[in-house]
C-alpha cells in the first residue's frame, strides 16, 4: 500500500508564496498539524517512509514517525519542483501577468520561468523514483509512506489515479493530510 502525505505549514503557506526548493522551516501550527497527524495515523503500519530532503518535510517525518521503529530515508528526487526566480512569489493566482500563473491556471500551457522545472522534468523524477524504490517494495507487500510537497506530490497522485496534465490541480491536498493510493 502507497500513502503520501504533505508536509505540515509554514510561514510561506500562510502568506502564499511559492516555496519551491527554497528551505522554509514549519511553523508552530505546522509542528502541531504534524502531531495530529501522529495521532490520527499511528495505527497505520508503515513499513518504512521516503521523505524530501527539505526541512519542512523532514520535519514533518520525524514528528510524524516519533517513537516508531520505521526507516525514514531522504530522497532528493522527492523534493519540491523548482519554481526558479519566482520562488517567493505570493498570490501567484491572483497576477495573471506572473509567468507562473499558468503552472496552476493552465498546466498544459505553462512555460518555466529562468531556473524553473518543468512538468516533463518533475513527472521524470518522480517517475524513477517510484520505478526504482517504491514499486519493488509495493510488490513484496510493504506500506509505503512518502512525505513531500504539494506539486510533487501531486505529479505521484496524478500518476496513480491516471488523471491528465490539464487537470493536474483538479484536486487539493491539504498539509498533513495522508492520501492513500491503491
Amino acid at each position: 500500500m502507497l500513502y503520501i502525505m504533505r508536509h505540515g505549514r509554514t510561514d510561506w503557506n500562510a502568506q502564499y508564496r511559492l516555496q519551491g526548493g527554497t528551505d522554509i522551516p514549519l511553523n508552530e501550527e505546522g509542528r502541531a498539524m504534524a502531531r495530529e497527524a501522529a495521532l490520527k495515523y499511528k495505527d497505520i503500519p508503515f513499513d518504512i517512509c521516503f521523505v524530501s530532503p527539505l526541512q519542512r518535510a523532514r520535519e514533518t517525518a520525524e514528528i510524524l514517525l516519533k517513537g516508531r521503529d520505521i526507516p525514514m530515508i531522504v530522497d532528493d528526487r522527492l523534493r519540491e519542483m523548482s519554481f526558479g526566480i519566482g520562488e517567493g512569489t505570493d498570490h501567484v493566482f491572483e497576477k495573471p501577468d506572473c509567468p507562473l500563473y499558468n503552472l496552476f491556471k493552465d498546466p498544459e500551457h505553462y512555460i518555466p520561468p529562468e531556473g524553473a522545472e518543468s512538468f516533463e522534468e518533475l513527472y521524470a523524477r518522480t517517475g524513477e523514483f517510484l520505478e526504482e524504490k517504491v514499486q519493488p517494495l509495493l510488490d513484496q507487500g510493504k506500506t509505503v509512506l512518502i512525505i513531500g510537497h504539494g506539486a510533487m506530490n501531486t505529479s505521484i497522485v496524478n500518476r496513480y489515479r491516471g488523471i491528465p496534465l490539464k487537470d493536474y490541480w483538479s484536486t487539493s491536498y491539504k498539509n498533513c493530510e495522508l492520501i492513500r493510493l491503491e
